[in-house]
């Protein structure tokens, strides 16, 4: 791999794209050298064209302010041969996204993608770098498709997901079987604050449009295997999911139960926890976290304020693991979404391509 990549990110002036730009600002392998957005953004400089709706707690990076804006969408070849590959976090229809991002793909540009467009297509990679990174190897098959020598696109899973699945997936080898789980989801998923969105003081919304299908489909894909040039789903675990909005800036927290094919024991669950590491902690990537999934034994915890920012925002936490009277355990689990769950689990996901040879 190269020592150092120039990158674009596309639909930066989003709240996600925002927080892809804080991440990029030090990284050590990333230098920003495009910021692109809709037609109405574009030819601004970047600070003027966010302007008031710049919402992360940090100022604007340096690096950045002074960018001029590209379109997104008009200067796709332009961008393409401008930088290594581009992150996209565009809002968009789901069939514009999709169309979008294979047209860098084709212009040779790979795309790192936070949006949900591509998660289901059969040759593209939804990838926890700590639970299925070997699902990268399907990206010559997906060249093969496009008719590419470098572009492909390569996406991360629903935020959501980055709570539950983290802690499941480990315990597999104990034929991990049905899966109930209730999501309470931080408002920054839906792209606001409480100053843009003050119905949600003192609130619960028991509804998040398509997210339970989502959190009941998504899972089987990161469980599935490479067979010949597609990424076939697995049938099980079983999942069943209901989430709610909840009144917090950024965690998304999840109560699980669970059925297994073989119980383990209280021990081994913890054990296995304590001891899971992934290939993101084996090649020591820059936004890995050391220890992948944090054990909490106090009663009340984990809690989303309290931990949501563990270790840089990309470690799991878990607590009150017990037996269950209907299901063999029930726990819960938290993640930031906006760090773990989109940005940061999207630049994750680049440097473990890169890592691997797929970005040189």
């Amino acid at each position: 791999m190269k020592k150092q990549y120039t990158v674009g990110v596309i639909g930066a002036t989003g709240m996600v794209g925002q927080r892809f730009l804080t991440l990029l600002a030090d990284h050590p392998w990333f230098s920003v050298k495009v910021v692109a957005a809709s037609p109405r953004s574009a030819g601004k400089t970047y600070a003027e064209a966010v302007g008031a709706k710049w919402c992360m707690t940090c100022e604007i990076p340096e690096q950045v302010k002074d960018l001029i804006v590209m379109d997104a969408t008009g200067d796709v070849e332009k961008i393409a041969s401008m930088v290594d590959f581009v992150f996209c976090a565009v809002d968009m229809k789901k069939d514009e996204i999709k169309a979008l991002e294979e047209r860098y793909a084709k212009a040779e540009c790979p795309v790192v993608s936070n949006n949900s467009a591509h998660r289901h297509t059969p040759d593209v990679p939804m990838v926890v770098p700590e639970l299925n990174a070997d699902h990268i190897h399907i990206i010559p098959a997906q060249r093969e498709r496009l008719g590419t020598k470098r572009g492909f696109v390569a996406v991360k899973s629903n935020c959501s997901l980055q709570s539950y699945v983290p802690a499941l997936f480990p315990l597999s080898k104990f034929g991990v079987k049905d899966v109930l789980v209730c999501t309470y989801q931080a408002i920054s998923g839906a792209g606001k604050t409480f100053k843009t969105w003050p119905e949600m003081v003192d609130n619960v919304i028991p509804f998040i449009g398509g997210e339970e299908e989502k959190s009941e489909k998504e899972p089987l894909k990161i469980w599935g295997k490479i067979e010949g040039k597609e990424i076939v789903p697995a049938t099980s675990p079983n999942f069943t999911a209901q989430c709610l909005r909840v009144p917090v800036s950024d965690g998304h927290m999840g109560a699980v139960f669970v059925r297994f094919e073989n119980k383990p024991s209280k021990e081994e669950i913890l054990a296995t926890w304590k001891d899971f590491q992934g290939r993101a902690q084996e090649l020591k990537l820059p936004s890995a976290p050391k220890q992948f999934l944090h054990y909490f034994t106090e009663d009340n915890m984990p809690q989303t304020k309290e931990n949501r920012m563990l270790e840089n925002g990309m470690a799991i936490s878990i607590g009150r693991l017990r037996e269950d009277t209907q299901y063999d355990y029930k726990f819960v689990c938290l993640s930031h979404n906006t760090l773990r769950g989109a940005a940061g689990g999207a630049v994750l996901l680049a440097e473990l391509l890169c890592a691997e040879g797929y970005m040189d």
